[in-house]
């Protein structure tokens, strides 16, 4: 099964011949819109599902061109993300785990506007990511029975702002806690959609094919089988330095290879096989401009070892 939110926060069951109220679902559960109606769904699915097996069959549908999407989970309570998991094509090395934390305050929604705030800043990138969606709490998990706890996948864009080489952090990464990232939690920085799909319609996650367009320009091109590390250990590494609870996401992290600016009047689209596509706009008061298509000099850099991302991409 797929859910959405859309209109005004109402919980949805989406169709191929459109999307189904299921506010008459969650509303006995006490949770009629936005994100506790979504949680509701979560955590209620069994005690639902009859009701939701009749729905998908012969419940009424408004079309889709007829609703406004927006993020199945407006508001996560924490929005957990890994670093550096893919292999870059297999250029790279598995290295060890890292990972850090996006604000849920920066979650937009299918539509929505990623604001390019005015700090000092070499390069935005747009990171496309299969994103878990968790169905219950979780500590202590152990690989064995990680997937216990995913509910099901949903698409996003770790929107990443990339800071200037003598104004980063020192230190380097933390691998005892997920701080969070300021530079990743702008507001608007974290869009997620088009819908949450139910896990056992997702054979494979580690097989999903992710592509994200710019005005049309196919940029971003792989798969998950390209992973560092697996969903299950993705998963059982971030939960001993975070626990999460149902309606929590995280992002499996991202191929490099494909990355590129982000910047004013961009039409952005991205689709993770399952969960499927959907659109966000780019707004830059500033105007600021960088070469269009693949920042090659990121690229080159992640696959050898030799820099941060954005460390040498500034704007024209």
């Amino acid at each position: 099964m797929k859910f959405v939110i859309y209109d005004d926060g109402r919980p949805g069951l989406l169709r191929d011949d459109g999307v189904v109220d299921l506010s008459g679902v969650t509303g006995p559960l006490g949770a009629s819109s936005g994100q506790a109606a979504m949680e509701a769904i979560i955590t209620h699915l069994d005690d639902i599902r009859d009701g939701l097996d009749q729905l998908q069959a012969d419940g009424n549908a408004t079309p889709l061109s007829s609703v406004t999407l927006q993020s199945p989970l407006p508001n996560p309570n924490k929005v957990l993300c890994m670093g550096g998991n893919y292999l870059e094509f297999g250029h790279r090395e598995a290295s060890p785990m890292w990972g850090f934390l996006k604000s849920s305050d920066a979650v937009i929604g299918p539509g929505g506007t990623v604001v390019l705030p005015p700090d000092d800043i070499n390069i935005f990138h747009h990171e496309a990511e299969l994103v878990l969606v968790f169905g219950k709490a979780g500590s202590g998990v152990s690989q064995a029975d990680a997937m216990d706890h995913v509910f099901g996948y949903t698409a996003g864009i770790d929107v990443s702002a990339r800071l200037p080489a003598n104004a980063r952090p020192g230190g380097g990464r933390n691998t005892t806690s997920m701080p969070i990232s300021p530079w990743k939690s702008f507001p608007t920085f974290c869009p997620l959609g088009p819908c949450i799909v139910t896990k056992d319609e997702i054979p494979d996650p580690h097989h999903l094919q992710i592509r994200l367009w710019v005005d049309g320009e196919l940029r971003v091109n792989y798969n998950t089988d390209d992973l560092a590390h697996s969903i299950p250990e993705s998963i059982e590494w971030a939960n001993t330095l975070e626990s999460f609870g149902p309606g929590d996401v995280l992002f499996m992290g991202t191929n490099h290879q494909g990355l590129g600016a982000m910047q004013d009047g961009d039409s952005i689209d991205v689709e993770v096989e399952g969960p499927g596509r959907f659109t966000i706009q780019v707004t830059d008061a500033l105007k600021r401009r960088w070469p269009k298509g693949v920042d090659e000099l990121t690229a080159q850099d992640i696959r050898d070892g030799t820099g941060p991302p954005g460390s040498k991409q500034r704007p024209l």
